[in-house]
């Protein structure tokens, strides 16, 4: 089964502020998902004032506007796509993403 591991970050969040030792601890849970064959994908994301929303339009044409689609006080910041063998495992991922990241941690499973 394939799940996103995704890191919630507040939307006044300074990267800026993150200390090396939090860099090695994802680093080593990245390597650790790699060595396990269960990471798929892992990526940091932007600040969401940085993206786009497209909106369909009654009559076919497509806004496009800046920021993102919800107005929420966190964002994702960035995610991991993992093939485990079911949601057990995949939340025992998402326990190591929230020490390893020191962020709220959501666990969501793909169709």
């Amino acid at each position: 089964m394939k799940f996103l591991v995704a890191i919630h970050h507040p939307d006044n969040y300074d990267g800026s502020k993150e200390d090396a030792q939090m860099h090695r601890d994802i680093d080593d849970l990245n390597d650790e998902m790699q060595a396990a064959g269960v990471r798929i994908l892992a990526m940091g994301l932007q600040s969401p004032r940085l993206s786009k929303t497209l909106t369909a339009q009654e009559n076919g044409e497509v806004t496009v506007t800046d920021g993102p689609y919800l107005p929420t006080n966190e964002h994702i910041g960035g995610f991991w796509i993992l093939d485990t063998a079911d949601m057990d495992e995949a939340v025992e991922w998402g326990r190591k993403a929230v020490i390893a990241c020191r962020a709220p941690v959501e666990v969501r499973p793909f169709h």
